[in-house]
């Protein structure tokens, strides 16, 4: 046991001697740079002698210590690919560990770090051609691809991957519900900030930009920084700025809030589907992903649900004076939050994806991700007993990037530096989307992407829309028309509503605690007459005079007076700010409900979707869809009643939405995982933006014709199923 002992106290001490030597050395040739790396490996080398008391001796002459390898590390070996956790000898028979961050191998260039002191080269050039080429690491993602669908054939899927699904179901969720929160307090919101026509346009374009924007800057930093990170950071921004609009008063700080919140929400789509795929095995990934789009779906329920219970209730507000309005569309707004808020508090207790953390060299955390959910789903299904039995897994080489900032640099410079870096680093990964390899699939995808968002996001807006025109019609086919009465001393203190009077002679007349709704006045004279506590919506006087009249605490603003005269009339009190719509309630109560019913319209779509796309492929059920979407849009010429265009709606969401359960999983798996998230994030920003060219041209039609948005909307699809038919078939296939 002395004996024993004695060996390995001096096995140690050799060890810690030549790691301080190592050190010596790149300090004075390298700099702080290589200084960083040489201290590093010096402290894992000396750090494995310590951890094994009774057997060191002879593992580390007879086996090199490995206690990690497994039958995959062969390979590993002829590339110099070891993980952290790997050790062995070099051809000195001296300690050495396995790659650190560009650290060679001994056989593959003897002046290396691991072969002790003077292994450094001169001028620092070892640390600027460490870097592997493309094509090596191609080689790696391709053996890590394999192995990585036989670990998680191993793993199984079961508990973990269905409480993953439930938490990126909350995010996925959120961002559904962003998209209908402008569409349902637009109307309350633009009484209660004073919106113009080209405000309240701007209001419900303003999220669509913020998607766009977040998706591609979300996206491309998921590929970087990884994907549970970003999505963190991306709903808390949502959350936030989701929580300010609700409290803010200002049109344009409300506009601002809106925007960053969409902007959070942005990273949702691309970040959600590239996240689950990386834990489903081959014969799992286009079921459940088709599975986890119904969450969008839940999110356009939930929207829908709470804007019908809570919005038109007015008692629901508090005002502090008359600057400060809490109106009940604004408790709408945080409850829309929620699902943003129970995503970020659930995602905490999640790991990172482990294909990221392998693509990234980083063995030893992508081993721990694999192996709980391993033990998760096995202790689940009650197989406690079976063990993780993978020891070894490929890791990616990394390209170097080392920034030496030094430890005297100024804080904002490493900021600075960082950013630079990490700039230039998503740069160049959006860039490779186009690269020769890339390119075909990414132009399709493209046309694919931007004609169905096109006709899809267009159609969904000008249906509620129509509606709106349609009851906008029916209105006014009841308004009732008075001409040339005259009216003296009298009273009215009861609601107007829905009439035209014209050459009216109105004299001492009195209108006390009132609404007025639709009301117009032409060519009408008003004489000594008051007009007292008045509540006003979309009543109008045009060329009217008034004569000694008087006009206390009304809301009957100059703007409600077009081209009229008034001699010796006066206005106190004037309400300030803009009231509610009290009138549009049935109205209201209409859109929530039609918007409930087309989001529940795509459950039989979701359900069909994901039984069937992994029996007949992304490629036919992509195609497939669309064709029918498309033939479907002509039958909307024949909807000319509410009820008609509410099933014609419903129709087209049911159909179309497998078509975008097949495009999200066809372009998860086209991309590999170091490119995944640009790829998708690029894509999700080019639909945000082909849905804001459809909104804008298909509303300009409205009440004009149906046939140009129909056609529009037909040709559209039937473009993108073309497209659709010349991509790569992805059913099958490993996850790149």
């Amino acid at each position: 046991m002395e004996e024993g002992y004695q060996n390995r106290t001096a096995f140690i001490k050799g060890a810690k001697d030549i790691a301080k030597e190592v050190k010596r050395q790149a300090s004075k040739k390298v700099g702080r740079g290589a200084d960083k790396v040489s201290d590093e490996y010096s402290k894992r080398s000396y750090s494995r002698f310590e951890e094994d008391d009774d057997d060191f001796p002879a593992q580390g002459n007879q086996d090199g210590g490995d206690h990690y390898r497994g039958d995959s590390q062969a390979a590993n070996d002829d590339e110099g690919g070891h993980s952290d956790s790997t050790e062995g000898h070099d051809e000195d028979d001296e300690i050495y560990e396995g790659e650190y961050q560009g650290i060679p191998r001994a056989e593959s260039d003897k002046d290396g770090l691991g072969g002790g002191p003077g292994s450094v080269r001169d001028g620092g050039e070892q640390f600027r051609d460490m870097g592997v080429s493309e094509a090596e690491r191609r080689k790696d993602q391709e053996e890590l691809a394999q192995q990585y669908e036989t670990i998680l054939q191993e793993c199984g899927h079961g508990k973990f991957q269905w409480t993953l699904y439930f938490v990126l179901g909350l995010a996925l969720m959120a961002d559904g519900v962003e998209i209908f929160v402008v569409g349902f307090v637009l109307p309350s919101a633009e009484r209660d900030m004073c919106l113009s026509e080209p405000n309240k346009s701007m209001l419900g374009l303003i999220v669509y930009f913020g998607m766009m924007v977040g998706a591609f800057l979300w996206g491309a930093l998921a590929d970087r920084i990884g994907r549970r990170q970003s999505l963190l950071i991306s709903l808390s921004i949502n959350s936030v700025f989701s929580f300010f609009s609700s409290f803010v008063q200002g049109y344009s700080t409300f506009l601002f809030c809106r925007l960053l919140s969409g902007v959070g929400i942005g990273g949702s789509i691309p970040i959600v589907f590239s996240y689950y795929s990386e834990f489903l095995a081959q014969e799992k990934r286009g079921e459940h992903l088709s599975w986890l789009c119904m969450f969008w779906m839940i999110g356009g329920i939930y929207a829908s649900a709470m804007a019908w219970a809570i919005i038109p209730h007015y008692g629901w507000s508090f005002q502090m004076g008359s600057a400060y309005q809490f109106h009940s569309w604004r408790v709408f707004v945080l409850v829309a939050a929620l699902p943003s808020v129970a995503a970020i508090a659930a995602l905490t207790a999640m790991p990172e994806s482990p294909r990221f953390y392998l693509e990234n060299g980083k063995h030893d955390e992508g081993w721990m991700v694999l192996k709980q959910v391993h033990d998760t789903n096995m202790r689940a299904k009650g197989h406690s007993e079976k063990v993780f039995s993978v020891t070894t897994i490929k890791t990616v080489k990394q390209m170097d990037e080392l920034v030496d900032t030094g430890t005297d640099t100024p804080v904002w410079k490493r900021y600075k530096l960082k950013i630079m870096s990490l700039t230039t680093q998503v740069r160049s990964n959006f860039l490779a989307c186009f690269n020769p390899e890339y390119k075909r699939t990414t132009f399709m995808l493209m046309a694919v992407w931007f004609t169905m968002s096109f006709s899809y996001y267009g159609l969904t807006v000008w249906f509620p829309d129509m509606i709106k025109y349609i009851q906008k019609q029916e209105y006014e086919s009841r308004t009732k028309v008075f001409s040339k009465e005259r009216v003296e001393h009298i009273t009215f203190n009861f609601t107007l509503e829905n009439q035209v009077h014209r050459e009216g002679h109105y004299f001492n007349d009195k209108f006390l605690n009132l609404k007025m709704k639709s009301m117009v006045f032409e060519d009408s004279i008003f004489e000594e007459c008051y007009f007292e506590d008045i509540t006003s919506t979309n009543t109008f006087f045009r060329n009217c005079t008034f004569i000694a009249s008087l006009f206390y605490n009304t809301d009957l603003f100059k703007y409600r007076f077009i081209d009229c005269k008034l001699a010796n009339s006066t206005f106190l009190h004037n309400k300030e700010g803009c009231m509610l719509d009290f009138s549009d309630d049935n109205n209201a109560y209409m859109i929530y409900f039609v918007s409930f019913l087309g989001s529940l319209a795509v459950l039989p779509g979701n359900i069909v979707s994901a039984l069937l796309m992994d029996k007949i492929g992304r490629l036919r059920m992509l195609a497939g869809s669309s064709v029918i979407s498309c033939v479907s849009c002509f039958f909307l010429m024949f909807g000319s009643n509410e009820s008609g265009m509410i099933a014609l709606l419903c129709l087209f969401g049911g159909i179309s939405i497998a078509s975008w359960n097949a495009l999200d999983v066809l372009t998860v798996e086209l991309y590999p995982s170091d490119k995944r998230c640009t790829a998708f994030g690029f894509l999700n920003a080019l639909c945000k933006l082909a849905a804001v060219l459809g909104i804008s041209i298909f509303q300009s039609f409205v009440g004009i014709t149906k046939a140009v948005p129909i056609l529009f909307a037909a040709g559209a699809l039937a473009a993108g199923s073309f497209l659709a038919t010349k991509l790569p078939e992805t059913q099958g296939q490993v996850l790149q």
